[in-house]
């Protein structure tokens, strides 16, 4: 489906982003990626990428959430791999806390990694867009920044800020052929959640009708759709993978 395209995945070295990356080479799809910190991990996952499915694949360890790294990764996955036709910004991390302890630290970490990145690479492959009047950009909210949760604050701003993001670029630019979209995951069985008591877990799985929690194929399902000429009439949409628990 994705054959003879180039994708630009930000913090794709695991979870989500991961399973994304891995869907989109399966499909055809040459990968530019990102990591935090994790070199030797982030290489051997580009070997492994490449010799599985035969496409290009590249990490650049790069801050998204940093403006001037965003330009300079933009200038470097465009000299290596010629043009970039799907962008999704999937970069996140999460400083859960209550509202009445949360730091200003705790605030910021969150809305730049999560909300500012975004801002960062869309306007760093922005030029890129215009120019071939096409693209597709793919941002990663999440159920909570629809519905809020306690002690997730900033988290839940950052990802409604996406939204309103996503909503806007897809007004901007549609005109130019370039479309934006939003997805929202909801409970996801990742890296991250194998950590959590199994009563929470419990909990959760109670509160999605179809009783069990997702996995990074079925994100990674619904951006390729996204992704593809599939959904060449689709713009400024939020769609959740979230079996049910945001309706």
């Amino acid at each position: 489906m994705l054959s003879g395209k180039t994708a630009l995945i930000t913090g794709a070295s695991r979870g989500i982003g991961k399973g994304i990356a891995e869907v989109f080479a399966k499909n055809g799809c040459n990968i530019a990626f990102t990591f935090a910190s994790s070199v030797e991990k982030a290489r051997a996952f580009e070997t492994e990428l490449a010799a599985q499915y035969g496409v290009k694949v590249k990490g650049y360890q790069s801050n998204a959430a940093d403006f001037k790294q965003s330009e300079t990764l933009a200038t470097d996955v465009l000299a290596d791999f010629g043009k970039i036709d799907i962008l999704i910004n999937n970069a996140g991390i999460t400083r859960d806390t209550l509202m009445l302890r949360m730091t200003e630290e705790q605030w910021d970490e969150v809305m730049d990694t999560n909300l500012k990145s975004a801002f960062n690479l869309t306007k760093a492959f922005l030029k890129h867009f215009l120019g071939n009047r096409a693209g597709s950009i793919i941002n990663m909210t999440s159920v909570v920044g629809v519905t809020g949760n306690a002690g997730q604050a900033n988290y839940a701003a950052s990802k409604a800020g996406l939204i309103g993001f996503t909503k806007s670029i897809a007004k901007e630019l549609g005109s130019r052929n370039i479309r934006c979209n939003a997805v929202a995951p909801g409970f996801i069985e990742t890296e991250m959640t194998h950590g959590l008591d199994e009563n929470v877990k419990k909990g959760w799985m109670e509160t999605i009708p179809l009783k069990r929690g997702g996995s990074p194929d079925d994100v990674a399902n619904l951006c390729m759709f996204l992704a593809s000429d599939l959904s060449t009439y689709i713009t400024g949409q939020t769609i959740s993978v979230c079996g049910g628990m945001l309706m």
